[in-house]
């Protein structure tokens, strides 16, 4: 077995998406190598309806899969193809763009003005690009949820953790995905097969994650149950810590414990043309991708 090197530990930056929504990108519109298979991490949470009300509204999307987590408050969706719906608390929607759909996520907050949820991108290998679009809308009653003997709650949205199997199924970057709960004070390691790439987000608390190496100019945690050395810095709300290679992940949980994302996928390790909501392989997918939203034929009529 061998602990996973902490690459990086970086703070969600605050942008506007959509109609003005007030949000935290994770990672986004940089190197889409860095985190292949996935190519955007976003945290939309606010406390008043005036950061959130006006929404996403009908956007383009091709090439990719977009995965919209909800903890708090609603988000109304619907698309070109007829789908519509509600996401409220706990649920999951797992969208496969494929060759193209037209879509709209309109968020409302809880009866305290709250909303709080996650979108993922994850890429789509060229031999499924242009694949039918297709919904996995997820209730929150159907992610199975693990609990520890120590208090560690683990729900598992998709791949198989501790026995269980997430109701996502059929991905293109055969993901692993866990909300995962630590109590104060509490160590715990996480198994991810070594072909995947892996970040964890957190969001709620603070932990500090055992490290592989000694990078220079990184402190290290050692009021920690003890360990003095091997341990990063404390990660606290909204921070992204990026994976090397390895097969475990070793998590302290801080005085107030934990919760977080922890995430990981088979790279895909192909060309990548990019442009807003649209990805494809080369600048000539992509250009054909504008022109069809130019002349009506970007989405494929329904069978």
């Amino acid at each position: 077995m061998s602990i996973r090197p902490v690459v990086s530990q970086t703070q969600a930056q605050p942008t506007l998406e959509g109609a003005g929504v007030k949000l935290h990108r994770g990672f986004g519109f940089h190197d889409p190598k860095a985190h292949d298979p996935f190519l955007l991490f976003d945290d939309f949470r606010g406390e008043v309806p005036e950061d959130y009300i006006n929404g996403f509204p009908w956007h383009p999307h091709r090439g990719i899969e977009t995965i919209t987590y909800v903890l708090e408050g609603t988000v109304e969706h619907g698309d070109s193809l007829g789908n519509a719906g509600t996401l409220g608390a706990g649920d999951i929607q797992w969208m496969t763009a494929g060759s193209g759909i037209m879509h709209q996520e309109m968020p409302t907050g809880n009866a305290k003005g709250q909303m709080h949820g996650f979108q993922l991108w994850g890429n789509l290998p060229s031999s499924l690009k242009m694949t039918d679009p297709r919904y996995q809308d997820i209730p929150s009653m159907e992610i199975p949820e693990v609990v520890d003997d120590d208090g560690t709650i683990v729900r598992v949205v998709a791949g198989e953790f501790w026995g269980k199997t997430g109701p996502v199924d059929g991905i293109a970057a055969d993901p692993q995905y866990l909300d995962v709960t630590i109590p104060a004070g509490v160590k715990k390691t996480f198994r991810i097969d070594t072909y995947r790439r892996a970040f964890a987000y957190v969001f709620q608390g603070a932990a500090a994650f055992a490290d592989a190496s000694r990078p220079s100019g990184v402190l290290l945690e050692k009021e920690v149950m003890g360990q003095e050395v091997n341990i990063r810095d404390m990660s606290g709300n909204r921070t992204v810590v990026r994976f090397g290679s390895g097969d475990e992940v070793t998590v302290q949980a801080g005085e107030e414990g934990v919760r977080f994302l922890l995430i990981s996928g088979a790279p895909i390790e192909e060309p990548v043309a990019w442009h807003g909501p649209i990805v494809m392989n080369t600048p000539a997918e992509l250009q054909q991708a504008m022109k069809d939203l130019r002349n009506g034929t970007f989405i494929k009529p329904a069978h």
